[in-house]
């Protein structure tokens, strides 16, 4: 029996969400698993990636193999590392993603022009120079 370290797909259509498992080889993708060590939502900016350390270190060296996403996803947060070289790594992303920033303390952005549904932005218009009529109207008399 090959067992195996991956991803199984969780979520409604569109809206994947994935729970990390270890299971045998030739165990459907979402099928029989034998245990889950964590999980990876892509849809979050920064992806969430949250995985037992213990639990995968103990499956890594008792012989489980991790399929290539599940491999990148323990880099990332670096039990890869830990179970290749045997120490943590210095720099690398941590458990959970850092905390976003408060909306009220950030700059506030410069509101857009709404555009009615169905038609095009207006291009900005540019500035004729000092002296010259714009393009497509008749240059003003002076009295």
């Amino acid at each position: 029996m090959s067992v195996r370290i991956r991803l199984r797909r969780m979520g409604a259509r569109k809206q994947p969400f994935y729970r990390v498992v270890v299971a045998d080889s030739r165990s459907p993708r979402d099928g029989r698993f034998l245990d889950t060590i964590g999980t990876y939502n892509p849809r979050t900016e920064p992806a969430e990636i949250r995985i037992d350390r213990e639990k995968a270190l103990a499956w890594l060296e008792s012989g489980a193999e991790p399929t290539d996403t599940a491999r990148s996803l323990l880099s990332q947060v670096g039990i890869w590392q830990r179970f290749r070289t045997g120490e943590w790594p210095a720099a690398g992303r941590v458990e959970a993603p850092p905390t976003r920033t408060d909306p009220e303390s950030a700059a506030p952005a410069a509101p857009a022009e709404e555009v009615p549904a169905g038609e095009a932005p207006a291009a900005p218009a540019e500035e004729a120079p000092a002296g010259e009529a714009p393009a497509g109207e008749a240059p003003a008399e002076e009295e």
